[in-house]
């Protein structure tokens, strides 16, 4: 085997708009059909109506509601000896921003408005305030977690 076909771990570039890796992400995670423009319009727009109703920097916000939606532990299926468990592990600092950052766009498209710019925000800023789904699904996320601690020692 070559050293040509190892992949090396790819980083993504920070946003044109307010240089940040997490807004990039964000906004890699609304893409749909290779509509950048589109994506980067919904999040910039979701950003300026952040900005508007909290009078505060919106990026500040964002980062505070992925903070809060991060899961610390989550469960995994394990199978041991014919019956499957469901192990607390750790999660990664990278998966925890993965799972805060799906969870607030599935939650976002769940939401009733008008535009996804709007939805958008709405649960950015209520997940920086720690009220709503995400932050629900994050409690939830611990709780499994808490009630399967006496299967942790399957951990891998």
């Amino acid at each position: 085997m070559s050293r040509r076909n190892i992949a090396k771990k790819r980083f993504p570039q920070p946003d044109p708009v307010y240089n940040s890796y997490l807004v990039n992400m964000l906004t890699k995670r609304i893409l749909k059909s290779g509509k950048l423009n589109l994506a980067q319009n919904i999040v910039n727009g979701a950003f300026e109506i952040i900005r508007a109703k909290t009078n505060e920097d919106p990026l500040v916000i964002f980062e505070k509601a992925i903070k809060n939606a991060s899961p610390v532990v989550e469960v995994k299926a394990r199978r041991i000896g014919g019956s499957t468990y469901q192990v607390p592990i750790e999660v990664s600092g990278f998966r925890a921003t993965n799972l805060a950052l799906r969870w607030i766009i599935t939650y976002s498209k769940q939401r009733v408005g008008r535009s996804m710019a709007i939805k958008l925000a709405n649960e950015i800023i209520d997940t920086s305030n720690e009220i709503g789904n995400t932050v629900k699904k994050k409690e939830e996320t611990h709780r499994m977690a808490d009630a399967n601690k006496a299967f942790a020692h399957f951990r891998y």
